[in-house]
């Protein structure tokens, strides 16, 4: 029997849809042996889930749900929303590791969970229960963190699958090789969809300034990171297997070459990245391109160059603006000599006429 799920409610969120009167929503978080994901529910989904839980099995949970405030709305109380978090993350947690399985059996808790169905895998489920696109999920910081690890798991997943259809088809097993290289396939169109979640997301981000500039600028690199990894897997799953069994009739070069190739494949699936390659003494292995492989080196080295144009056109207007500033201080120092000099005029003109008022005094 499969495990239960680990269940936790990391963050809220704020409604966007445009409601007339906002509401908060919890995302909730849960992580199976294979594959996690996380759905958005607002408290009435919890008030039915106890309902129908206590309707369906004729008792209720061991954890009573946490009671519903009629004079404070958990928008504009941020300590109430804390709470009412900890509470429904602890109801949760204790349905799902309680040793009693008739609550987390039912129709109910598998439906508020979006439980056992792999179809909306990387979807969230809106507060009125219809599935909505991950993105919905991933505008939230918090949230987005957890979608970016159930990415690494996915590539991670897919890079297995494809080390076991090699090594099924090295061994002659077809069979074996075929459903390796198909789970493969699933999990790299699953990590495909959650990488445009995630890009979706952090545009939303942007546009609601929820994150500073860096901080965006630093999960668009792994954005741009998971995306070229799961280009070269995908490349990787489109070419055929290499296989060793049926290569007695060749030559000793072409054996050669065939065991290289399966070596250099097994490298990629196991360090990211071909086995032996060499960047050059100037330029060595870094954090970024050690995960690549060469078309993604080529990838990074175009956005490289793209952030490098796009930071000379910045600080080239840096320097136009410097120097219009400077023009406009040289102005400003020449009229501000020309007033001292009109000045030192007037002082002189003064300078004289209290010379002759003094030569007349002294003549008086």
């Amino acid at each position: 029997m499969a495990p239960p799920p680990e269940i936790a409610i990391p963050s809220t969120s704020v409604s966007d849809e445009g409601s007339s009167k906002p509401y908060t929503l919890y995302n909730i978080t849960l992580r199976l042996p294979l594959r996690s994901f996380v759905v958005q529910k607002r408290y009435s989904d919890f008030a039915r889930l106890h309902s129908a839980l206590v309707e369906q099995v004729g008792s209720p949970p061991p954890e009573p749900l946490p009671g519903k405030h009629w004079l404070k709305s958990t928008v504009r109380s941020p300590d109430l929303a804390r709470d009412r978090q900890l509470g429904l993350e602890k109801y949760l947690r204790t349905v799902a590791e309680t040793p009693d399985r008739r609550w987390r059996d039912t129709s109910a808790w598998r439906t508020f969970l979006n439980l056992p169905s792999s179809s909306t895998t990387n979807s969230a489920v809106s507060a009125s229960g219809m599935v909505r696109p991950a993105a919905t999920g991933a505008a939230d910081p918090q949230t987005w963190l957890d979608m970016h690890r159930e990415l690494k798991h996915s590539l991670n997943e897919a890079r297995q699958c494809l080390s076991r259809r090699d090594t099924a088809s090295d061994s002659g097993n077809s069979a074996a090789a075929a459903e390796a290289g198909s789970a493969a396939k699933k999990v790299l169109l699953r990590a495909g969809t959650l990488v445009s979640s995630l890009s979706d997301g952090l545009r939303k981000m942007q546009e609601s300034n929820r994150l500073g500039e860096g901080e965006l600028r630093r999960r668009r690199d792994l954005v741009s990171t998971a995306r070229m990894e799961r280009d070269a897997l995908e490349k990787l799953s489109n070419s055929a297997p290499s296989s060793t069994s049926n290569t007695r009739g060749s030559s000793t070069t072409s054996n050669n070459s065939n065991l290289l190739a399966a070596a250099e494949k097994r490298a990629l699936l196991k360090s990211g990245r071909p086995a032996g390659r060499v960047l050059g003494a100037p330029l060595p292995e870094t954090v970024k391109t050690r995960e690549l492989d060469n078309d993604g080196i080529l990838l990074l080295q175009k956005q490289e160059l793209a952030d490098q144009d796009l930071n000379l056109d910045q600080l080239t207007t840096i320097i136009r603006r410097q120097k219009e500033m400077g023009l406009q201080i040289k102005d400003e120092v020449d009229a501000q000599t020309e007033m001292l000099a009109q000045l030192d005029e007037d002082v002189d003109r003064v300078n004289r006429k209290l010379d002759v008022a003094n030569n007349r005094i002294k003549k008086l």
